[in-house]
């Protein structure tokens, strides 16, 4: 029986544990918390989600959409559940974190074949991890800085890192009902938003604040690098007044029903749980200073009273210069035996993270494949192989995909990408190994 050492209990750590353990190796799954515990994470369960509770689209033709239909023929852990725990998101697949979390613990802790030791690995000599078939080291961008040096150490080079944001979380008590309103995108679903509208003029004093506000600042010796696709909002703002207006502070698509016209901004509003409860200000991550958000974001009608169960922070992410540390199967080319997974290796987002340590597990277990660049897990493995002159975290999007080899219009090209994305998985479960075990389409 083979044996596998998983470091960090995370979504890409419990995926690529669980399915090792079905196999039928035997694993011991290594997680620091509650002996100690990030800079973001306050819970001590598995799969914690700190960023935001959003798994963004669900849409099937949508990229990361598509790539969720992918996980779950491979039998991915955490869109089972995520389903199980989700909320009210339109479109989106958005879950209760607590519940979510809860859900993946149970799920691991009821493996025969799994062991978990909360204990905290900081070295890649650790040993602890001696005498294992191979070690997975999932321990996220927020590894300890030990275990970040260790591996820095072991590549020979330094790891690269981004500075990430989290959005604050207010009470739904302590929202005006009387200033916002209820409502999807164009109508869409059940109305699953709170929409907080501003005029021209509330919109402008707002962004002169975000400007002006007391910002947490970088350690000298380190310089600051936000990820394109998780700015801070008062970065966003630094970029130009009407900025926000065409990011997230969007009112495209929403119309007031007190005036019966779209507002000049709106700031979105997302259900945390699924009592309603609680909810997250959509693309607000902030660096703000903990008193200056209060000031700032009470400037939102609606929020002038709002009471807060989470502010917002930032930290540092880490992770590796994958095309030139990693092989193809996501193995350490310094350290054979040792693979890495999930966002340290350079996929950026939840979902994402998850696919790496799902495909790594079932690599591991069975010699599966990559599957076709055509694919979305697919095309998400090549970006980890794909030589770059400075290599960037990316979520999946149909950019990392070949081209469509047919000429068509902007607004069909997804379902486009889409089709081409199932045959190639369709094709690639028949030849793959998985084919015996009832892969399925997508």
């Amino acid at each position: 029986m083979k044996t596998f050492a998983v470091v960090g209990g995370g979504l890409a750590g419990c995926e690529c544990a669980v399915v090792l353990a079905r196999s039928g190796a035997r694993v011991t799954l290594f997680e620091m918390k509650p002996g100690r515990m990030s800079p973001a994470h306050v819970s001590p369960d598995l799969a914690e989600l700190v960023c935001s509770n959003s798994l963004r689209s669900d849409d099937a033709d949508s990229a990361i959409g598509l790539l969720k239909r992918e996980m779950e023929s491979l039998g991915s852990l955490t869109i089972e559940a995520a389903r199980a725990t989700a909320v009210p998101a339109g479109k989106a697949l958005a879950v209760d974190r607590e519940l979510f979390a809860a859900y993946v613990t149970r799920k691991v802790g009821e493996e025969p074949n799994i062991t978990v030791e909360r204990r905290e690995i900081t070295s890649l000599d650790d040993p602890a991890l001696a005498g294992f078939d191979a070690v997975v080291v999932a321990a996220g961008p927020l590894a300890s800085p030990e275990l970040a040096g260790s591996l820095a150490a072991a590549i020979g080079a330094g790891s690269l890192y981004f500075y990430d944001a989290i959005a604050p979380i207010v009470f739904a008590h302590s929202i005006d009902r009387d200033k916002v309103f209820s409502q999807s995108r164009w109508e869409e679903g059940e109305g699953d938003y709170l929409n907080c509208p501003m005029e021209k003029d509330e919109y402008t004093a707002f962004h002169q604040a975000l400007l002006d506000g007391e910002k947490v600042q970088p350690r000298e010796f380190e310089k600051e690098i936000h990820f394109e696709g998780c700015m801070p909002v008062e970065a966003l703002a630094e970029r130009g007044f009407k900025t926000l207006v065409f990011g997230p502070l969007k009112p495209v698509g929403l119309t007031d029903p007190k005036t019966g016209r779209r507002p000049y901004a709106v700031v979105q509003l997302r259900p945390e749980n699924a009592e309603m409860t609680t909810y997250n200000l959509v693309g607000f991550q902030t660096k703000l200073k903990y008193p200056e958000q209060e000031r700032i974001f009470r400037m939102i009608p609606g929020l002038e009273k709002a009471e807060f169960a989470r502010l917002g922070s930032i930290h540092r992410n880490t992770y590796v210069d994958a095309p030139k540390v990693l092989t193809a199967d996501l193995e350490l080319a310094a350290r054979p035996g040792v693979y890495l997974a999930g966002q340290i290796t350079g996929v950026e987002g939840y979902v994402e993270s998850a696919a790496c340590g799902l495909w790594l597990g079932h690599h591991l277990a069975r010699g599966l494949t990559p599957p076709p660049e055509e694919t979305a897990m697919g095309a998400l493995l090549a970006h980890l192989r794909r030589p770059a002159k400075k290599f960037q975290p990316s979520n999946v999007n149909y950019g990392l995909t070949p081209d469509l080899t047919e000429r068509a219009k902007k607004d069909s090209r997804k379902a486009l990408y889409a089709a081409r994305a199932r045959t190639a998985w369709g094709e690639w479960g028949i030849k793959c190994s998985m084919c015996s075990e009832g892969a399925s389409a997508v």
